[in-house]
């Protein structure tokens, strides 16, 4: 304290010139509209300056609740698309309800942990059992497929990532309408592999490969990714087309997992043709 007293005498003519100075200053912007306004501007650029430093600092601490509320509106809008709905219109019956009833539901949910780099790779997200996540629910996200629940605890879920060796995806080229599957070989993670589409048909580099809605899992038309090169073996029958995934998956954050509300009924009708029941 002492310091500080003995540094403002020392320089206490500067100290009062700078207050006469204030004063001053004060006394010309009352007198004189020009200057009054001159100062009231140069005053609220400065707050105006102030507040939007302040703002951007809040609002980079919020973007973590930001991007839930985004999140689950993002998935209260797919649940809006006809893609996610069954048609209940029929020629010989008319209900007194909308032309679709919902199919699909989304839930977002967030990446906690990944692999890419493995022969088999999993991914593990922060929903389970609690928030209605079950075995065999499609994953998504914005760019396109990503894998399947295989496990779930009351607050966790583990999902098969397209890079395993173990998926399969019921897949077609959008533009041929050609049904294959899509596995993954090993190797980059960034491209996978499709098989079973016949060499009859003419495949093109650029073409969108997509699910194909055949599956009780996946809804149709979702992205899973694009034709790079179309290989045949020579006397083979079909393809063998290597493309690059749509969804990044060594770089996942935000995820939405996929439920089919009539896949229980869909599946007590496959058992029915199975066991050669005729279906009613």
């Amino acid at each position: 304290m002492r310091h500080i007293l003995a540094f403002i005498w020392k320089h206490s003519f500067f100290f009062l010139f700078l207050t006469l100075e204030f004063i001053a200053l004060i006394l010309i912007a009352n007198r004189s509209f020009y200057h009054r306004s001159v100062f009231s501007n140069a005053n609220d650029n400065f707050t105006g300056s102030v507040l939007t430093s302040w703002s951007g600092i809040t609002s980079y601490f919020s973007l973590k609740q930001e991007n839930k509320l985004l999140s689950a509106e993002n998935a209260r809008l797919m649940q809006l698309l006809t893609k996610s709905q069954v048609s209940n219109d029929t020629a010989s019956e008319y209900v007194n309800d909308t032309l679709y009833k919902q199919q699909y539901t989304y839930t977002p949910a967030q990446v906690i942990n990944n692999s890419a780099s493995r022969r088999d790779n999993y991914i593990m997200l922060n929903k389970g059992r609690r928030m209605g996540i079950k075995p065999d629910m499609a994953v998504i996200n914005p760019q396109g497929i990503v894998g399947t629940v295989v496990s779930v605890s009351e607050n966790f879920s583990w999902v098969m990532s397209l890079l395993n060796k173990h998926s399969r995806i019921s897949a077609r080229i959008e533009r041929i309408n050609q049904m294959g599957t899509v596995i993954w070989e090993g190797g980059n993670p960034a491209t996978g592999t499709l098989i079973d589409i016949p060499a009859h048909v003419k495949v093109l580099p650029g073409d969108s490969i997509t699910t194909s809605g055949y599956s009780n899992i996946f809804p149709e038309g979702i992205m899973i990714g694009t034709v790079e090169e179309i290989t045949v073996d020579k006397g083979a029958h079909f393809y063998t087309i290597y493309f690059r995934f749509s969804a990044d998956l060594n770089s996942l954050r935000h995820v939405y997992v996929v439920g089919n509300l009539f896949r229980e009924e869909q599946i007590e009708l496959s058992k029915k043709i199975i066991n050669g029941e005729v279906p009613r």
